[in-house]
């Protein structure tokens, strides 16, 4: 028998704890679907193309509000991920069929932003998430148990604790799955079920819930980290995988850093970034040089250090960097503010990585036109 999941929903804002005259706190980092919401609310007042059921957007508004775009009416949507649109496209329309969608990608090439941005403008809500670790029990997949009245009363719906899939299934929503790959194989199993015949199981009540239509799951996961665990060809089976790629130009992987550096400075009150986009561009330069093995120009090979020195780590670094001019310099950001940043990225192992580091420091930094205050900053940064 089907049983019924009565949606929650929690105020996110609400903070008990604070007087009642007290300002409302401002959210560090906010749900896509809050952060954007008067993007989301544009492209729903003039989208008029067909909705999958359950669908916030049509899906050619979905692929809008990711890749960016001007409204019939003047509105400008941002661009949420800047690489190719076909990508987006493929991963709109696994959402809209009864497959589930698998982001696969090297760290830092955007999966969790790119799963959650998804999720919002499908479903208008984000947080339906499993985040994936070596520790992620069953429980979160599948549901769990109120023991106290698990105890009293013995199993009953009352008892019983819906987790994000579940909710999702029930509510005809998106889910999300962040880091498959880091949970423990016979865990991930669980989606077996839930991918192919679309139902939830509880054995304990001898009930099941069946999803609604509208309900999909996106999972993110990468290969480069250790200690994962390989998918099942039996779940692998289940997702239509989608390779996110690294930014295939310096100019699109400068373009990405500067946004989302843009939007995490606002939010923090940092300098404008404008101010640093050279410093930007060097960091880019480096990691791209490294990471590729070979300079921009092709005449020097390079050792590349253990690191992935992704897009993600770049931001994280110039992010720093403009911290650091905030709050012990000028307001402007200048290499010695990014150089300990780099030398933290590019140096993992000690050992290794600070040799390739060195070599490259000396034998492409050193020589290159107009980089001597950004030599000189690295070399302070690393004694």
């Amino acid at each position: 028998m089907p049983v019924p999941v009565e949606p929650t929903s929690v105020d996110p804002s609400r903070d008990d704890s604070a007087p009642a005259d007290a300002p409302p706190a401002q959210t560090l980092r906010p749900h896509a679907e809050d952060a954007f919401a008067a993007e989301l609310a544009a492209l729903a007042a003039q989208d008029d193309r067909p909705r999958p059921a359950r669908w916030r957007l049509s899906p050619w508004a979905v692929a809008t509000y990711l890749l960016g775009g001007t409204l019939p009416d003047g509105t400008v949507i941002t661009p949420k991920y800047i690489g190719p649109r076909r990508i987006v496209e493929v991963a709109v329309t696994t959402l809209a069929t009864d497959r589930a969608l698998l982001l696969l990608g090297v760290p830092g090439t955007a999966k969790t932003w790119v799963s959650e941005h998804l999720a919002a403008a499908v479903s208008g809500d984000s947080t339906l998430l499993v985040q994936g670790t070596a520790g992620t029990p069953e429980e979160a997949i599948r549901y769990g148990w109120n023991y106290a009245r698990l105890l009293a009363h013995g199993p009953s719906r009352d008892a019983l604790v819906p987790g994000p899939v579940m909710r999702a299934m029930a509510e005809g929503m998106t889910a999300r799955v962040e880091e498959l790959t880091r949970i423990p194989a016979d865990v991930q199993d669980t989606l077996i079920t839930i991918l192919s015949e679309k139902t939830l199981p509880i054995p304990e009540l001898g009930q099941e819930v069946q999803a609604v239509r509208g309900f999909n799951l996106i999972a993110t996961a990468n290969d480069r980290d250790r200690g994962i665990n390989d998918l099942s060809s039996a779940l692998r089976r289940r997702f239509n995988t989608v390779v996110l790629p690294l930014p295939e130009t310096p100019e699109a992987e400068v373009d990405i850093v500067s946004r989302r550096v843009g939007q995490i400075g606002r939010s923090l009150d940092l300098p404008a970034v404008p101010d640093g986009i050279d410093e930007i561009r060097r960091v880019v330069t480096v990691f791209r040089e490294l990471r590729a093995g070979v300079t921009t120009d092709g005449r020097t090979k390079l050792k590349s250090p253990s690191g992935t020195l992704s897009t993600a780590e770049a931001i994280s670094v110039v992010t720093g960097g403009l911290a650091l001019a905030a709050h012990f310099g000028d307001g402007v950001l200048r290499a010695g503010d990014v150089a300990a940043g780099v030398l933290g990225a590019v140096v993992r192992d000690p050992a290794a990585d600070r040799v390739v580091w060195r070599e490259y420091l000396e034998t492409v930094v050193r020589e290159r036109d107009g980089w001597k205050d950004f030599y000189r900053a690295c070399r302070e940064a690393g004694g």
